[in-house]
């Protein structure tokens, strides 16, 4: 198996945080969002990560991932233009040859569900297209089933036809197969507002006799904005009570996350809170919070907040959205 996951992008939503890394390696839940995604991978030992770069954000990625995964075969393929999604997958089609299978994983998500059933749920069918029941289906491209198959996707329905939504999880049975599809798609100038997307191509595949399913995954954390992205935190951090670094006269009120090289003093901390490595809090009462690495917090109260890298913040109550390497101080 070979896994794609397209990286590229400014991550505007989730500005200032990604004003200075990537999207992916935005911190939530105790971890990165790429390191949350990958570790859910591991387990289907797949030959190659290929990651789909642009310029500006590529080397963080790649850095990290030999950093934190340095036992993965990985390659990069940096995207010159912005042109899709469909366009970004495209690239890796050097890295694809006869007899690959390829899992598609866009990180704006973090996916719970049970990949190494994909054989078995895929012994009927050319590929699989990961989706989740909603009850905003307005919101979403969304797969419409019949007799176990997809045979429609539509995109943003005014009408309930379907409220299986497509999560961004992509699995293609006969990969180099699928690589033709996407470059007659783009040859072809399928562009929807001037991008090409993958469900062009599905439907290609779909009215050529190709069978997909659409089955469905157990939770779909969005870490696109700052909402969802503490919500996620929340959800992750019912799995991760854990407490590595320093807590002398300290309340914590599970779950919390806290990062060897993280002190915490005199203060109390939870729930839902998950504090980096070095950084220092002292004084304060912080919950619903994620306070990234080498910061300095004292004296202050916080709900609901996302604080950046290195920043120094005192003060008291407010509800902060601050990126890296900002200085606030308040009387």
């Amino acid at each position: 198996m070979k896994i794609i996951l397209p990286t590229a992008g400014r991550g505007t939503r989730l500005r200032p945080h990604t004003h200075t890394k990537a999207k992916s390696l935005v911190h939530v839940g105790g971890k990165t969002v790429l390191e949350h995604i990958v570790s859910r991978l591991v387990p289907l030992a797949a030959e190659e990560y290929i990651f789909i770069n642009d310029e500006d954000n590529g080397p963080q990625v790649m850095e990290f991932m030999a950093r934190r995964f340095p036992d993965l075969k990985t390659s990069a393929v940096v995207q010159q233009e912005r042109l899709g999604p469909a366009h970004a997958v495209s690239l890796a089609s050097e890295r694809i040859k006869p007899g690959d299978d390829v899992l598609v994983v866009f990180n704006d998500t973090i996916f719970v569900a049970d990949l190494e059933r994909i054989p078995e749920i895929c012994a009927d069918c050319d590929g699989l297209i990961y989706s989740k029941e909603v009850e905003d289906y307005q919101r979403f491209g969304v797969n419409v089933v019949k007799d176990g198959f997809i045979v429609d996707m539509v995109e943003k329905p005014d009408t309930p036809v379907s409220r299986l939504a497509q999560v961004g999880l992509y699995y293609l049975k006969d990969g180099q197969g699928f690589m033709d599809y996407l470059y007659k798609t783009i040859n072809a100038g399928e562009k929807v507002k001037g991008e090409y997307y993958l469900p062009s191509v599905f439907m290609n595949m779909i009215r050529d006799g190709l069978k997909f399913k659409a089955p469905e995954i157990d939770a779909w954390l969005d870490c696109g904005k700052p909402e969802t992205l503490l919500e996620t935190n929340r959800y992750l951090l019912r799995e991760r009570h854990h407490v590595h670094g320093e807590t002398p006269g300290c309340v914590l009120v599970e779950p919390v996350h806290i990062e060897e090289g993280a002190s915490v003093r005199d203060s109390i901390i939870g729930p839902n809170v998950s504090i980096a490595a070095g950084t220092r809090i002292s004084g304060s009462i912080i919950r619903d919070s994620i306070i990234n690495a080498d910061t300095e917090v004292s004296d202050l109260v916080l709900s609901n907040s996302i604080i950046g890298d290195s920043v120094t913040l005192h003060g008291t109550a407010r509800k902060m959205n601050i990126g890296d390497h900002s200085l606030i101080e308040m009387g």
